[in-house]
């Protein structure tokens, strides 16, 4: 076949050795990311519904346009939950010395950074449009919420092999009753603040209906007084 044949055969735009390489996307930019989610927590904040929530009043409020959004998210649900873990921080360290000081480091830090603030806005405004996607929400509770649980955990089963919690006590329950007031708290709507100290007051109190008793008749804990 003559050169001129062979050119012929290839279609237009066609290389030799196989079609022409695509053209590189332009990198993502770290600040165009922060500020779509910062435009999205002000929202939030202002008092945006989940419906009011628009791409394009996002990318608006974010100053960049609509394709940009986009580009980084498919949708608005898969962009919110990006929101809830931009408020997520990694557990702080446990010293591992008292197991009261190790719940109160761990309750603050939940009042502060996850629950405080900015985070109960998005919390009442976030969770529950989340969690009716189930996919998103799984996502969720394995990137962020199980370490937190698993820390807590952690800390409730050294209380219990120090004897300074009953071993008969769920620890399941008993994680969810050191973190529900917080939660509690951050999900109702007129946003009940949660103050200095509320992390010891929850621990303190828990910790007490949890303590070993002295043993009573027949080496059964002592029953409460009337």
């Amino acid at each position: 076949m003559s050169r001129a044949a062979d050119t012929r055969g290839r279609t237009a735009g066609e290389r030799p050795g196989g079609p022409a390489p695509g053209r590189r996307g332009r990198p993502r930019s770290a600040a165009a990311d922060s500020a779509i989610i910062e435009a999205v927590l002000r929202l939030i904040e202002d008092g945006s519904s989940i419906a009011e929530l628009s791409m394009e009043r996002i990318a608006r409020e974010a100053g960049v346009g609509k394709a940009t959004v986009y580009r980084r998210w498919p949708g608005k649900s898969a962009l919110l939950l990006d929101v809830m873990r931009s408020l997520d921080a990694p557990c702080p360290p446990l010293e591992g010395g008292s197991v009261r000081e190790d719940l109160v480091r761990l309750l603050e830090f939940l009042r502060r950074r996850g629950l405080a603030g900015r985070g109960s806005a998005v919390l009442r405004t976030v969770v529950s449009h989340v969690r009716s996607q189930p996919e998103l929400w799984a996502e969720y509770h394995e990137t962020v919420l199980r370490a937190r649980h698993e820390a807590l955990l952690a800390v409730l089963r050294r209380g219990v092999a120090a004897g300074e919690i009953r071993a008969d006590r769920d620890l399941a329950t008993l994680a969810d009753l050191f973190t529900g007031p917080l939660l509690a708290r951050a999900l109702r709507p007129e946003g009940q603040p949660l103050p200095e100290g509320f992390a010891e007051e929850i621990v303190d109190t828990v910790l007490d209906g949890v303590r070993p008793r002295p043993a009573g008749c027949g080496g059964r804990p002592a029953a409460d007084s009337a």
